[in-house]
């Protein structure tokens, strides 16, 4: 065989094998957005009501006011595109650029994020983070072949994952909504805790809000930081910024998520929407 047969050949099975794992990863991402579509559960409420406000701290209040309309039909899906840099370093920074897409349900909670970041030229990482019915998983490849990360079927999992649901609720206010599962407690002038439940899973939530009533900040004393094999309870928050009207709605166009170690706060996601659009539930 000569050189030029023996390199093309080499070539064409390369590329052979990219095809097939292109073909695998999109598979599982359809799956897993088919199985939010399957655990959609019937909604009790369709219409925001600001009766269903009147004991909730003055503050979330105020949010509820900003973020949405009087009788306005509830979010009941959402696909949001993002832009922006993944900090890829463990001990130093090593910012890296990514794209998403992310389809979010809201009854019942869920969502898949698509993430693609560029690790180094023409190398790509691929990453599905997602909580669905109740499952939180983590899968992330290069070029959807060679794998690097895969966690699922852990409860610690399936709870960070509900948090950051709860957390991006700020792109879909009416989920945030008592009517739609989530109880307030006040903590101060400025910030009240939110808790919500899914089947056996249950987190909270700090939310801060500035005087407008718009959603800056959201706090955990303790989510799931993995560090190899290890899950190791963290500090951890997410900030929002440059609230627009999108759909009826007044939600943050960018963000930032970090870790508050012990050694200082270590920022790992900053993007911006590029691109959102809400379906509404039939009333």
């Amino acid at each position: 065989m000569s050189t030029s047969v023996f390199f093309i050949s080499i070539v064409i099975l390369l590329l052979l094998v990219l095809a097939i794992g292109v073909f695998r990863w999109y598979q599982f991402g359809q799956r897993l957005q088919e199985r939010l579509l399957l655990h959609r559960q019937k909604r009790p409420v369709c219409r925001a009501d600001v009766t269903e406000l009147r004991d909730l701290p003055d503050i979330v209040q105020r949010f509820f006011c900003m973020a949405l309309k009087d009788k306005q039909s509830v979010v009941e899906r959402i696909e949001v595109m993002h832009q922006g840099t993944f900090n890829m370093g463990k001990d130093k920074k090593d910012w890296k650029p990514f794209t998403s897409d992310q389809i979010v349900t809201t009854s019942r909670p869920g969502f898949d994020w698509y993430g693609k970041i560029k690790v180094a030229p023409g190398l790509w990482a691929w990453v599905h983070d997602a909580y669905v019915a109740g499952e939180g998983i983590l899968k992330a490849s290069l070029w959807g072949i060679l794998p690097l990360v895969r966690l699922q079927d852990k409860q610690e999992i399936a709870k960070g994952e509900l948090m950051r649901y709860l957390a991006e609720a700020a792109w879909y206010p009416s989920a945030l909504l008592p009517s739609q599962g989530v109880q307030w407690q006040a903590e101060d002038a400025n910030s009240a805790w939110a808790s919500l439940v899914d089947g056996d899973v249950s987190v909270s939530l700090r939310f801060t809000f500035n005087d407008r009533g718009e959603i800056t900040r959201v706090y955990s004393p303790a989510r799931g930081r993995f560090d190899g094999k290890n899950c190791v309870p963290t500090p951890w928050q997410g900030r929002f910024w440059n609230y627009q009207e999108r759909n009826g709605m007044r939600i943050p166009m960018q963000g930032e998520v970090a870790w508050l170690t012990e050694s200082g706060e270590k920022p790992y996601w900053r993007g911006r929407i590029t691109a959102i659009h809400h379906d509404f539930a039939n009333v």
